[in-house]
């Protein structure tokens, strides 16, 4: 009985080693890997315009292209923060010139375009406006790779309602600042980029102040976040 215990512990032993061995992996062989990679680079987004853009008056993270590139975040697009080349004061030759300084590089996954309340504010013509606002629209989708459709227009706001405008002709505003957005839309849609229209949306100031920033005359993080509300499907389907 001793004698047959012993040879079925030797029997078990000689098992486990020969299984054991035939688990492991071979030199060279690699065990796969128990979580998918994370590491996708995101996509690239430029913004380009003038105070709207940056956001004067407001913190970085209220400026609208900002607010954006975070609510997409949050329906899990994968974006970088926004590239923003704009200033407070510049008209669409400006923003041009602005351009060729920066110098950016596409392909960009997103690039949005809101540019023309300077050129109206300095009364300048609106034909004049049409055409380098046609030019800008060609500079953008050439970032863009070429493709309209991951380019956005946005609407020029009217600051005719704001608290600034006080002592104006605010209906003559109003006039100029529809016949601008007219021919942005046109342009827009000739060349099949997307608009997004966020005119009535700034026009709400004139019963809500708290719309403006504390300058009394630019929207407030609040007004940027109703933007973005309009803006966002947009943005998704570019980058779909």
């Amino acid at each position: 009985m001793k004698h047959s215990a012993l040879l079925r512990s030797i029997a078990f032993v000689l098992l486990a080693l020969v299984s054991g061995c035939a688990a492991r992996p071979k030199t060279g062989d690699r065990l796969p890997d128990v979580t998918p990679s994370t590491n996708a680079i995101p996509s690239r987004y430029l913004a380009l315009g003038d105070s709207y853009t940056i956001g004067e008056s407001v913190g970085v993270a209220d400026r609208w292209p900002n607010q954006l590139a975070h609510e997409l975040r949050s329906r899990g697009v994968s974006i970088a923060e926004p590239e923003i080349i704009a200033r407070t004061g510049w008209t669409t030759d400006e923003l041009s010139a602005a351009i060729d300084s920066a110098n950016p590089h596409g392909p960009y996954a997103l690039v949005t375009l809101l540019i023309g309340v300077n050129n109206q504010y300095r009364g300048r013509d609106a034909e004049q406006y049409r055409r380098e606002l046609t030019a800008l629209l060609g500079r953008a989708v050439a970032f863009a790779g070429s493709n309209p459709q991951h380019v956005i227009v946005v609407s020029i706001p009217d600051w005719g309602v704001t608290p600034f405008a006080e002592g104006r002709d605010r209906v003559k505003i109003g006039r100029e600042i529809d016949h601008f957005n007219a021919m942005a839309r046109e342009e827009t849609q000739r060349v099949n980029a997307r608009y997004v229209d966020i005119t009535p949306i700034s026009r709400g100031a004139s019963t809500d102040r708290s719309l403006v920033a504390g300058d009394g005359l630019h929207p407030s993080a609040a007004m940027y976040a109703r933007w973005v509300h309009l803006i966002t499907p947009e943005a998704v389907a570019a980058l779909r």
